[in-house]
Protein backbone atom coordinates (compact mmCIF):
# COMPACT_ATOMS: atom_id res chain seq x y z
CA UNK A 1 0.00 0.00 0.00
CA UNK A 2 1.16 3.50 -0.82
CA UNK A 3 -0.62 6.07 1.37
CA UNK A 4 -0.36 9.84 1.18
CA UNK A 5 -1.39 11.69 4.34
CA UNK A 6 -1.95 15.40 4.66
CA UNK A 7 -3.08 17.70 7.44
CA UNK A 8 -1.43 20.38 9.45
CA UNK A 9 -1.19 23.75 11.09
CA UNK A 10 -2.14 22.46 14.55
CA UNK A 11 -1.52 19.32 16.58
CA UNK A 12 -5.26 18.59 16.33
CA UNK A 13 -4.77 17.97 12.60
CA UNK A 14 -1.28 16.45 12.71
CA UNK A 15 -1.63 13.91 15.54
CA UNK A 16 -4.60 12.05 13.98
CA UNK A 17 -2.64 11.82 10.72
CA UNK A 18 0.37 10.40 12.57
CA UNK A 19 -1.87 7.91 14.38
CA UNK A 20 -3.40 6.78 11.08
CA UNK A 21 0.07 6.37 9.59
CA UNK A 22 1.16 4.29 12.60
CA UNK A 23 -1.90 2.04 12.22
CA UNK A 24 -1.19 1.53 8.51
CA UNK A 25 2.41 0.52 9.30
CA UNK A 26 1.23 -1.77 12.09
CA UNK A 27 -1.15 -3.62 9.78
CA UNK A 28 1.05 -3.40 6.69
CA UNK A 29 4.75 -3.08 7.63
CA UNK A 30 5.78 -2.77 3.98
CA UNK A 31 3.42 0.15 3.32
CA UNK A 32 5.03 3.31 1.93
CA UNK A 33 3.84 6.55 3.48
CA UNK A 34 4.36 10.15 2.43
CA UNK A 35 3.14 13.23 4.28
CA UNK A 36 2.34 16.52 2.56
CA UNK A 37 2.32 19.65 4.71
CA UNK A 38 2.54 23.43 4.49
CA UNK A 39 5.90 25.18 4.50
CA UNK A 40 6.86 26.61 7.85
CA UNK A 41 4.06 24.99 9.87
CA UNK A 42 4.13 22.64 12.84
CA UNK A 43 4.05 19.51 10.67
CA UNK A 44 7.53 20.28 9.33
CA UNK A 45 8.84 19.42 12.80
CA UNK A 46 6.42 16.79 14.09
CA UNK A 47 6.27 14.56 11.01
CA UNK A 48 10.05 14.06 10.55
CA UNK A 49 10.36 13.52 14.32
CA UNK A 50 7.88 10.64 13.93
CA UNK A 51 10.07 9.15 11.20
CA UNK A 52 7.99 9.83 8.08
CA UNK A 53 9.08 11.58 4.87
CA UNK A 54 7.47 14.96 4.27
CA UNK A 55 7.03 17.15 1.21
CA UNK A 56 5.74 20.69 1.54
CA UNK A 57 3.68 23.06 -0.59
CA UNK A 58 3.40 26.81 -0.23
CA UNK A 59 -0.20 27.46 0.90
CA UNK A 60 -1.86 29.67 3.47
CA UNK A 61 -5.35 30.08 4.84
CA UNK A 62 -7.87 32.75 3.92
CA UNK A 63 -8.66 35.39 6.57
CA UNK A 64 -12.36 35.76 7.38
CA UNK A 65 -12.16 39.16 9.09
CA UNK A 66 -11.98 42.01 6.62
CA UNK A 67 -9.14 44.49 7.07
CA UNK A 68 -6.56 46.13 4.81
CA UNK A 69 -3.91 43.69 6.05
CA UNK A 70 -6.17 40.66 5.60
CA UNK A 71 -7.15 41.71 2.06
CA UNK A 72 -3.46 41.55 1.18
CA UNK A 73 -3.13 38.18 2.90
CA UNK A 74 -6.11 36.84 0.97
CA UNK A 75 -4.60 37.91 -2.34
CA UNK A 76 -1.46 35.98 -1.36
CA UNK A 77 -3.58 32.99 -0.28
CA UNK A 78 -5.40 33.00 -3.63
CA UNK A 79 -2.08 33.14 -5.52
CA UNK A 80 -0.66 30.22 -3.52
CA UNK A 81 -3.89 28.24 -3.98
CA UNK A 82 -3.40 28.45 -7.76
CA UNK A 83 0.32 27.66 -7.77
CA UNK A 84 -0.07 24.85 -5.20
CA UNK A 85 -2.16 22.87 -7.68
CA UNK A 86 0.86 22.35 -9.94
CA UNK A 87 3.10 21.36 -7.01
CA UNK A 88 0.48 18.93 -5.72
CA UNK A 89 0.11 17.30 -9.13
CA UNK A 90 3.87 16.73 -9.31
CA UNK A 91 3.93 15.17 -5.84
CA UNK A 92 1.03 12.87 -6.69
CA UNK A 93 2.58 11.75 -9.97
CA UNK A 94 5.94 11.05 -8.30
CA UNK A 95 4.54 9.14 -5.33
CA UNK A 96 1.53 7.55 -7.08
CA UNK A 97 -0.45 6.78 -3.90
CA UNK A 98 -3.12 4.11 -3.68
CA UNK A 99 -5.07 6.35 -1.30
CA UNK A 100 -4.87 9.97 -0.11
CA UNK A 101 -6.02 10.74 3.44
CA UNK A 102 -6.53 14.22 4.90
CA UNK A 103 -7.09 15.26 8.50
CA UNK A 104 -7.94 18.94 8.03
CA UNK A 105 -6.08 22.20 7.86
CA UNK A 106 -5.91 24.27 4.70
CA UNK A 107 -2.95 22.28 3.31
CA UNK A 108 -5.34 19.34 2.83
CA UNK A 109 -7.42 21.24 0.29
CA UNK A 110 -5.26 21.47 -2.84
CA UNK A 111 -3.60 18.07 -2.53
CA UNK A 112 -6.85 16.15 -1.97
CA UNK A 113 -8.78 18.01 -4.66
CA UNK A 114 -6.00 17.23 -7.12
CA UNK A 115 -5.90 13.59 -5.97
CA UNK A 116 -9.65 13.23 -6.56
CA UNK A 117 -9.35 14.73 -10.05
CA UNK A 118 -6.56 12.25 -10.83
CA UNK A 119 -8.80 9.33 -9.80
CA UNK A 120 -7.00 8.55 -6.53
CA UNK A 121 -9.29 7.41 -3.67
CA UNK A 122 -9.69 10.20 -1.10
CA UNK A 123 -10.63 9.92 2.58
CA UNK A 124 -11.09 12.86 4.95
CA UNK A 125 -11.01 12.65 8.75
CA UNK A 126 -12.56 15.36 10.96
CA UNK A 127 -11.45 15.33 14.60
CA UNK A 128 -13.78 18.10 15.86
CA UNK A 129 -17.52 18.03 16.52
CA UNK A 130 -17.89 20.95 14.10
CA UNK A 131 -16.18 20.27 10.75
CA UNK A 132 -13.80 22.91 9.49
CA UNK A 133 -14.22 24.71 6.16
CA UNK A 134 -11.59 22.56 4.45
CA UNK A 135 -13.33 19.32 5.43
CA UNK A 136 -16.76 20.62 4.43
CA UNK A 137 -15.44 21.60 0.99
CA UNK A 138 -13.56 18.33 0.53
CA UNK A 139 -16.60 16.23 1.47
CA UNK A 140 -17.90 16.39 -2.11
CA UNK A 141 -14.62 15.02 -3.47
CA UNK A 142 -14.10 12.29 -0.86
CA UNK A 143 -14.92 8.61 -1.09
CA UNK A 144 -15.82 8.93 2.62
CA UNK A 145 -15.70 11.47 5.44
CA UNK A 146 -14.68 9.99 8.79
CA UNK A 147 -15.97 11.90 11.81
CA UNK A 148 -15.14 11.75 15.50
CA UNK A 149 -18.63 12.63 16.76
CA UNK A 150 -22.00 11.84 15.23
CA UNK A 151 -23.00 15.47 15.92
CA UNK A 152 -20.68 16.50 13.08
CA UNK A 153 -22.89 14.76 10.48
CA UNK A 154 -25.48 17.55 10.32
CA UNK A 155 -22.86 20.07 9.19
CA UNK A 156 -21.75 18.02 6.17
CA UNK A 157 -23.39 17.76 2.72
CA UNK A 158 -26.40 15.44 2.69
CA UNK A 159 -24.96 13.35 -0.15
CA UNK A 160 -21.56 12.82 1.49
CA UNK A 161 -20.69 9.30 2.64
CA UNK A 162 -20.07 9.83 6.36
CA UNK A 163 -18.77 7.21 8.81
CA UNK A 164 -18.36 7.69 12.57
CA UNK A 165 -14.90 6.42 13.53
CA UNK A 166 -13.83 8.55 16.48
CA UNK A 167 -10.33 9.97 16.92
CA UNK A 168 -7.35 7.61 17.09
CA UNK A 169 -5.76 7.80 20.55
CA UNK A 170 -2.65 6.56 22.30
CA UNK A 171 -3.48 3.28 24.06
CA UNK A 172 -2.44 4.52 27.51
CA UNK A 173 -5.53 6.75 27.71
CA UNK A 174 -7.62 3.58 27.71
CA UNK A 175 -5.44 1.33 29.83
CA UNK A 176 -3.97 3.39 32.68
CA UNK A 177 -5.25 2.12 36.04
CA UNK A 178 -6.55 4.89 38.33
CA UNK A 179 -5.14 3.48 41.56
CA UNK A 180 -1.73 2.83 39.99
CA UNK A 181 -1.66 6.35 38.56
CA UNK A 182 -2.54 7.94 41.91
CA UNK A 183 0.07 5.87 43.73
CA UNK A 184 2.77 6.80 41.22
CA UNK A 185 1.88 10.49 41.59
CA UNK A 186 1.84 10.30 45.40
CA UNK A 187 -1.80 11.35 45.74
CA UNK A 188 -3.98 10.67 48.78
CA UNK A 189 -7.74 9.99 48.95
CA UNK A 190 -8.92 13.59 48.51
CA UNK A 191 -10.43 14.55 45.13
CA UNK A 192 -7.77 15.56 42.61
CA UNK A 193 -8.46 18.33 40.08
CA UNK A 194 -6.38 18.35 36.91
CA UNK A 195 -6.35 21.63 34.99
CA UNK A 196 -4.57 22.89 31.88
CA UNK A 197 -5.07 25.18 28.91
CA UNK A 198 -3.27 23.33 26.14
CA UNK A 199 0.43 23.04 25.33
CA UNK A 200 0.86 26.82 25.10
CA UNK A 201 -1.33 27.50 28.12
CA UNK A 202 -4.25 29.92 28.42
CA UNK A 203 -3.90 33.21 30.26
CA UNK A 204 -7.53 33.43 31.38
CA UNK A 205 -7.48 29.89 32.77
CA UNK A 206 -4.18 30.52 34.57
CA UNK A 207 -5.57 33.71 36.09
CA UNK A 208 -8.74 32.03 37.37
CA UNK A 209 -6.85 28.95 38.57
CA UNK A 210 -4.37 31.09 40.53
CA UNK A 211 -7.23 32.34 42.71
CA UNK A 212 -8.75 28.85 42.86
CA UNK A 213 -5.47 27.35 44.12
CA UNK A 214 -5.13 30.04 46.78
CA UNK A 215 -8.66 29.30 48.03
CA UNK A 216 -8.14 25.56 47.82
CA UNK A 217 -4.96 25.73 49.89
CA UNK A 218 -6.93 27.36 52.70
CA UNK A 219 -9.62 24.66 52.75
CA UNK A 220 -7.34 21.65 52.21
CA UNK A 221 -10.21 19.71 50.66
CA UNK A 222 -8.65 19.10 47.25
CA UNK A 223 -5.44 18.17 45.47
CA UNK A 224 -4.40 19.89 42.24
CA UNK A 225 -2.15 19.41 39.27
CA UNK A 226 -2.16 22.48 37.03
CA UNK A 227 -0.20 23.08 33.82
CA UNK A 228 0.37 26.74 32.97
CA UNK A 229 1.92 26.38 29.52
CA UNK A 230 5.51 27.49 29.17
CA UNK A 231 4.70 31.19 28.83
CA UNK A 232 2.67 31.45 32.04
CA UNK A 233 4.71 29.41 34.52
CA UNK A 234 6.97 32.06 36.06
CA UNK A 235 4.15 34.57 36.49
CA UNK A 236 1.81 32.07 38.16
CA UNK A 237 4.48 30.69 40.48
CA UNK A 238 5.32 34.24 41.54
CA UNK A 239 1.71 35.06 42.39
CA UNK A 240 1.30 31.84 44.38
CA UNK A 241 4.47 32.57 46.36
CA UNK A 242 3.18 36.06 47.15
CA UNK A 243 0.18 34.35 48.74
CA UNK A 244 2.24 31.94 50.82
CA UNK A 245 2.13 28.88 48.54
CA UNK A 246 5.47 27.23 47.86
CA UNK A 247 6.60 24.38 45.61
CA UNK A 248 6.85 22.17 48.70
CA UNK A 249 3.04 22.12 48.98
CA UNK A 250 2.38 18.59 47.68
CA UNK A 251 -1.37 19.22 47.45
CA UNK A 252 -0.84 21.84 44.74
CA UNK A 253 1.55 21.07 41.91
CA UNK A 254 2.09 23.66 39.21
CA UNK A 255 3.94 22.56 36.07
CA UNK A 256 4.76 24.35 32.85
CA UNK A 257 3.86 21.29 30.78
CA UNK A 258 2.42 17.84 31.45
CA UNK A 259 4.50 15.12 29.80
CA UNK A 260 2.43 12.23 31.19
CA UNK A 261 -1.13 13.38 30.42
CA UNK A 262 -2.57 9.85 30.33
CA UNK A 263 -1.37 9.13 33.88
CA UNK A 264 -2.50 12.52 35.21
CA UNK A 265 -5.92 12.19 33.59
CA UNK A 266 -6.34 8.64 34.93
CA UNK A 267 -5.62 9.89 38.46
CA UNK A 268 -8.00 12.87 38.27
CA UNK A 269 -11.50 13.12 39.71
CA UNK A 270 -12.27 16.27 37.70
CA UNK A 271 -10.57 17.81 34.66
CA UNK A 272 -10.62 21.52 33.76
CA UNK A 273 -9.42 22.31 30.26
CA UNK A 274 -9.86 23.78 26.83
CA UNK A 275 -11.67 21.44 24.47
CA UNK A 276 -9.61 20.85 21.38
CA UNK A 277 -10.22 17.80 19.27
CA UNK A 278 -7.96 15.39 21.12
CA UNK A 279 -9.21 16.43 24.57
CA UNK A 280 -12.71 15.70 23.23
CA UNK A 281 -11.59 12.07 22.82
CA UNK A 282 -9.17 11.74 25.74
CA UNK A 283 -11.79 12.66 28.36
CA UNK A 284 -14.27 9.95 27.29
CA UNK A 285 -11.50 7.36 26.89
CA UNK A 286 -10.39 8.14 30.45
CA UNK A 287 -13.97 8.33 31.73
CA UNK A 288 -13.45 11.68 33.45
CA UNK A 289 -15.98 14.44 34.28
CA UNK A 290 -14.88 17.87 33.15
CA UNK A 291 -15.34 21.62 33.25
CA UNK A 292 -14.66 22.83 29.72
CA UNK A 293 -13.62 26.38 28.86
CA UNK A 294 -13.64 26.72 25.05
CA UNK A 295 -11.09 28.98 23.45
CA UNK A 296 -12.89 31.84 21.66
CA UNK A 297 -9.86 32.35 19.42
CA UNK A 298 -10.32 29.38 17.10
CA UNK A 299 -11.87 28.97 13.68
CA UNK A 300 -15.67 28.97 13.69
CA UNK A 301 -15.77 28.61 17.49
CA UNK A 302 -15.29 24.87 17.05
CA UNK A 303 -14.14 24.34 20.65
CA UNK A 304 -17.57 25.43 21.86
CA UNK A 305 -19.15 22.76 19.65
CA UNK A 306 -16.69 20.21 21.03
CA UNK A 307 -17.62 21.17 24.58
CA UNK A 308 -21.35 20.95 23.92
CA UNK A 309 -20.95 17.45 22.48
CA UNK A 310 -19.91 16.34 25.99
CA UNK A 311 -22.25 18.69 27.87
CA UNK A 312 -25.24 17.28 25.98
CA UNK A 313 -24.22 13.78 27.09
CA UNK A 314 -24.15 14.82 30.75
CA UNK A 315 -20.37 14.34 30.89
CA UNK A 316 -19.25 17.96 31.30
CA UNK A 317 -20.20 21.52 32.12
CA UNK A 318 -19.15 24.45 29.96
CA UNK A 319 -18.04 27.89 31.11
CA UNK A 320 -17.50 30.22 28.18
CA UNK A 321 -14.43 32.40 28.57
CA UNK A 322 -16.56 35.58 28.64
CA UNK A 323 -18.20 34.20 31.79
CA UNK A 324 -15.03 32.79 33.38
CA UNK A 325 -14.07 34.20 36.77
CA UNK A 326 -12.36 32.67 39.77
CA UNK A 327 -15.75 32.72 41.56
CA UNK A 328 -17.64 30.94 38.77
CA UNK A 329 -14.92 28.31 38.42
CA UNK A 330 -14.61 27.74 42.16
CA UNK A 331 -18.38 27.28 42.50
CA UNK A 332 -18.43 24.60 39.79
CA UNK A 333 -15.39 22.82 41.22
CA UNK A 334 -16.93 22.65 44.69
CA UNK A 335 -20.38 21.69 43.37
CA UNK A 336 -18.98 18.73 41.46
CA UNK A 337 -16.21 17.50 43.79
CA UNK A 338 -18.50 17.63 46.85
CA UNK A 339 -20.97 15.28 45.13
CA UNK A 340 -19.33 11.86 44.57
CA UNK A 341 -22.44 10.46 42.88
CA UNK A 342 -22.48 13.35 40.40
CA UNK A 343 -18.79 12.83 39.60
CA UNK A 344 -19.38 9.11 39.11
CA UNK A 345 -22.37 9.72 36.82
CA UNK A 346 -20.55 12.33 34.72
CA UNK A 347 -17.58 9.98 34.38
CA UNK A 348 -19.86 7.14 33.28
CA UNK A 349 -21.53 9.39 30.72
CA UNK A 350 -18.12 10.37 29.38
CA UNK A 351 -16.97 6.75 29.15
CA UNK A 352 -20.21 5.74 27.43
CA UNK A 353 -19.47 8.13 24.58
CA UNK A 354 -15.90 6.92 24.07
CA UNK A 355 -14.87 5.26 20.82
CA UNK A 356 -11.91 3.09 21.78
CA UNK A 357 -11.27 1.35 18.47
CA UNK A 358 -11.01 4.39 16.20
CA UNK A 359 -7.77 3.28 14.56
CA UNK A 360 -9.30 -0.12 13.71
CA UNK A 361 -12.40 1.56 12.25
CA UNK A 362 -10.32 3.96 10.17
CA UNK A 363 -8.09 1.20 8.80
CA UNK A 364 -11.16 -0.87 7.92
CA UNK A 365 -12.51 2.07 5.87
CA UNK A 366 -9.15 2.42 4.08
CA UNK A 367 -9.17 -1.26 3.13
CA UNK A 368 -12.81 -1.20 2.02
CA UNK A 369 -12.23 1.93 -0.07
CA UNK A 370 -9.32 0.25 -1.87
CA UNK A 371 -11.39 -2.89 -2.45
CA UNK A 372 -14.27 -0.84 -3.85
CA UNK A 373 -11.96 1.00 -6.25
CA UNK A 374 -10.31 -2.24 -7.30
CA UNK A 375 -13.64 -3.92 -8.05
CA UNK A 376 -14.80 -0.90 -10.11
CA UNK A 377 -11.66 -1.02 -12.23
CA UNK A 378 -12.18 -4.65 -13.22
Amino acid sequence: MRALLTGGGTAGHINPALAIAAKIKQENPHAEILFVGAKGRMETRLVPEAGYPLETVNVQGFQRKLSIKNIGRNFAAAYHAVTAGSDCAQILRRFAPDVAIGTGGYVSGPILRKAAKMGIPVLVHESNAFPGVTVRVLAKYADAVLISEKEARKYLPADAKVIVTGNPLRREFQNYDRETARKELGLDDRPMVLSFGGSLGAGRINSAMTEVLIRSAKTGQLQHIHATGRAGYIDMIGKLRENGLSEENRSIRVLDYINDMARCMASADLVISRCGAMTLSELPASGRPSILIPSPNVAENHQYHNAMALVNKGAAVCIEEKNLTADSLWREIMRITSAPELMRKMGENARRSAILDADDRIYAVIEQTLRNRESKSK
